[in-house]
């Protein structure tokens, strides 16, 4: 009798302490899952070593940072230059003020216009009080906005169509609170925005909402991508397998590798991206792989006639040697990524390794 026989034998002789062993072990991996944090930081792409990214902080110590949020509004009707849509954006551009860590907000209408008048220089907002504003004033800050450099281009589109808001932000080192805070703020101020004038549309961006649709993405993946590709797999196995035994076997397999993989890098600290949001899916993919392997071979020594524990031990013997090349050679794999200079993909090859190494240990 071979090592592998007797290994196998041992487990089925002693399965239940083994299951329960097991579970156990699972279970206190996956109480680190809570832990995961989800990045909104696009420096996480960099290493702190990065020449690019230290050229960039060097640029930004000497000059200053570009944390710019900038909101669009445009017009339905085809221009900006309208009592209605000057009057909205007079109303953001002081609600904007509120959002959490602005520092400046500049827009079409609260932009400072000099114009001589014989001896005088006035300066003033470009647009005051909109909805009073007559027909002939409309055409006057149509002509100097759109004939301004530094506003047209910039705080309105050449074309008149879309009027902008750019909002300056004071942001630390480490803005992940900051920006979740910044856009709950925003999303609430453009909704409202919305509501009250549904002529009019408005888009957001810039670094902050960047960062937040990276986070948005992550946790997206991972709520609703994993269980749907967890489903389909699943659905596929009862049709191909018809079996509904052998179909808990590779649901078991998956739950306790994914679950080990992500419980483990909680308990690490790990920072996930949509770099590396698909190490669940890749795990599980793997482990499906794994064991179906294992379990077709089972199912077709029953049907040879074999008794279940001879028919387990003849799909271990076919079967061990490959799986364990191929779980080995696929962790290799996946450990070269450490290479990279980008560390979300460290963490990508180093816990997609340690899934596939867990769905191999798994008995």
């Amino acid at each position: 009798m071979t090592a592998l026989d007797r290994y196998s034998e041992a487990l089925l002789r002693y399965r239940w302490p083994v299951v329960v062993l097991a579970t156990l072990v699972m279970l206190a991996m996956t109480a680190g899952a809570p832990l995961i944090k989800v990045s909104n930081d696009y420096r996480i792409l960099f290493s702190e070593d990065n020449p690019q990214l230290l050229a960039f902080d060097a640029l930004e110590a000497t000059y200053s940072e570009s944390n710019t949020l900038l909101i669009a509004v445009a017009s339905q009707t085809g221009s900006v230059f309208t009592r209605e849509t000057l009057a909205a954006v007079e109303a953001l551009t002081e609600a904007a003020w509120l959002i959490p860590y602005s520092t400046r907000v500049t827009s079409l209408t609260n932009y400072n216009y000099s114009e001589g008048q014989e001896d005088d220089l006035n300066v003033a907002p470009l647009v005051e009080d909109a909805h009073s504003l007559s027909d002939a004033e409309l055409e006057r800050i149509e002509n100097n906005a759109l004939a301004d450099v530094d506003i047209a281009g910039r705080l309105v589109s050449r074309s008149g169509h879309v009027a902008a808001l750019a909002i300056d932000l004071a942001l630390d080192d480490h803005p992940d609170l900051q920006v979740i805070e910044i856009t709950d703020h925003l999303d609430t101020l453009l909704n409202e925005a919305r509501s009250e004038h549904p002529s009019l549309t408005y888009h957001a961006t810039g670094f902050v909402v960047q960062n937040r649709a990276f986070s948005d993405a992550t946790q997206d993946d991972l709520k609703t991508l994993f269980p749907l590709v967890f489903l389909v797999i699943i659905g596929l196995a009862i049709v191909l397998l018809r079996s509904a035994l052998a179909t808990a076997a590779v649901v078991a397999v998956v739950m306790f590798s994914v679950n080990s993989t992500m419980g483990m890098a909680g308990w690490s600290g790990v920072l996930l991206s949509p770099t590396n949001s698909g190490i669940p899916i890749i795990v599980m993919v793997i482990a499906i792989a794994d064991s179906i392997h294992i379990i077709t071979n089972v199912l077709q020594g029953l049907r040879q006639g074999l008794d279940k524990q001879a028919a387990i031990m003849e799909s271990m013997r076919i079967n061990a040697y490959p799986v364990f090349l191929t779980s080995l050679t696929t962790a290799i794999g996946f450990l070269t990524l450490n290479s990279s200079d980008s560390p979300p993909f460290h963490v990508l090859g180093n816990w997609v390794a340690f899934g596939v190494l867990s769905a191999l240990s798994i008995p």
